[in-house]
C-alpha cells in the first residue's frame, strides 16, 4: 500500500487510474490529502490518456472532509476549511474538464465531499451496497466540492433540494434509480466493471469520444439552433479522418461480404449502423 493518500497509475491499456489510497481514514479529506487529490489531478491532466478511472482503497470511496482535521483549530477553523476546499475543488475542476471520459466506482460510503468526487465522472458505477449521503447540514455546514451545482443538473431541483437539506442516505440501487449513477454491480465485482469500461473507452475511437463528451457538456448552456450546428460541424470533421473511415469499413465489410454470399446486394450498398 502506497504511503501517499492519492496515487496515479498508468495502465498500458492506456487507461489512467487516480486511485484514494487512505483507506484507515475512509479516504477522508484533510488539508494533505485534498493538496495530494489537486497535484495528482493535475499529473492526470498533462497526460489523461484514453480515459481516466477513479476508484478508491479500502471500505469507503470518500467520507468526505475529515471532521477531527476541523474540529478544535478555533479562530484558525474558517481558514483551514476553506484551505481544504479549494485545493479539493481544484480537483473536481481539473476532473470535470479533462477532454476524455472519467469512470468512477464507488464502493461503500460516499458522504459529504466524497459525493462531488463519486459524480464529477461521466460513467459512474456503484457498488449495491454503496451509501451516498450528502451530510453537510447535519454538521452545520453547506455543501462542497461542487455538490450543489452538479445535484440539481443530475436529479433536478426538487430532489436535489431534498437531499442537501435532509441528509438522508440513498443506497447504490436508489442512487440508480435517480439517476445519480449510471449503474450499480454487486460489491465485489464494482472495481473490475469499472476498470472494463475503462479500459473499453480507452481502446475506443478516441477523436470521437472526446468531441461527444464536449458536445453534451456544452449542450447544457447551448441553444439548440447553435448546438445543431456545432453537432454537424463536429461528424463531418470525423467522418474523413483515418480513424473514422477505417471503423466504418471494418463495420461495414462482413454485413457486405454476407448480402454479397446471399445475392441480396452488392458492394457499396447504403448500410446504417440500426
Amino acid at each position: 500500500m502506497s504511503t501517499q493518500p492519492v496515487r496515479v497509475v498508468r495502465h498500458p491499456d492506456g487507461v489512467v487510474e487516480l486511485r484514494l489510497e487512505d483507506p484507515g481514514r475512509g479516504n477522508a479529506l484533510d488539508l494533505p490529502t485534498a493538496e495530494a487529490l489537486r497535484d495528482a489531478t493535475a499529473e492526470v491532466a498533462a497526460d489523461p490518456g484514453g480515459a481516466v478511472l477513479l476508484r478508491a482503497a479500502g471500505a469507503a470511496f470518500c467520507v468526505g472532509g475529515d471532521l477531527r482535521a476541523f474540529a478544535g483549530r478555533g479562530e484558525e477553523t474558517g481558514a483551514y476549511v476553506h484551505a481544504v476546499a479549494t485545493a479539493a475543488h481544484a480537483a473536481v475542476r481539473t476532473l470535470y474538464e479533462l477532454p476524455v471520459p472519467v469512470v468512477t466506482a464507488v464502493r461503500g460510503a460516499a458522504a459529504g465531499g466524497g459525493i462531488g468526487l463519486a459524480l464529477v465522472g461521466d460513467i459512474v458505477l456503484a457498488a449495491r451496497s454503496a451509501r451516498f449521503r450528502l451530510a453537510y447540514t447535519a454538521m452545520g455546514l453547506t455543501p462542497d466540492c461542487g455538490a450543489t451545482w452538479l445535484l440539481p443538473r443530475l436529479v433536478g431541483p426538487r430532489l436535489a433540494t431534498d437531499l442537501v437539506l435532509t441528509n438522508r442516505v440513498l443506497t447504490g440501487d436508489e442512487a440508480e434509480r435517480l439517476g445519480l449513477v449510471s449503474r450499480v454491480v454487486e460489491g465485489g465485482e464494482v472495481d473490475e466493471a469499472a476498470y472494463r469500461t475503462a479500459a473499453e473507452l480507452a481502446g475506443g475511437a478516441g477523436e470521437a469520444l472526446r468531441a461527444a463528451k464536449r458536445l453534451l457538456r456544452d449542450g447544457a448552456e447551448d441553444g439548440l439552433s447553435r448546438h445543431l450546428d456545432e453537432e454537424a460541424r463536429l461528424i463531418a470533421g470525423l467522418a474523413g479522418s483515418d480513424e473514422a473511415q477505417a471503423r466504418m469499413t471494418a463495420f461495414l465489410a462482413p454485413r457486405v461480404r454476407t448480402r454479397v454470399r446471399s445475392g441480396q446486394s452488392a458492394p457499396g450498398s447504403p448500410e446504417s449502423v440500426s
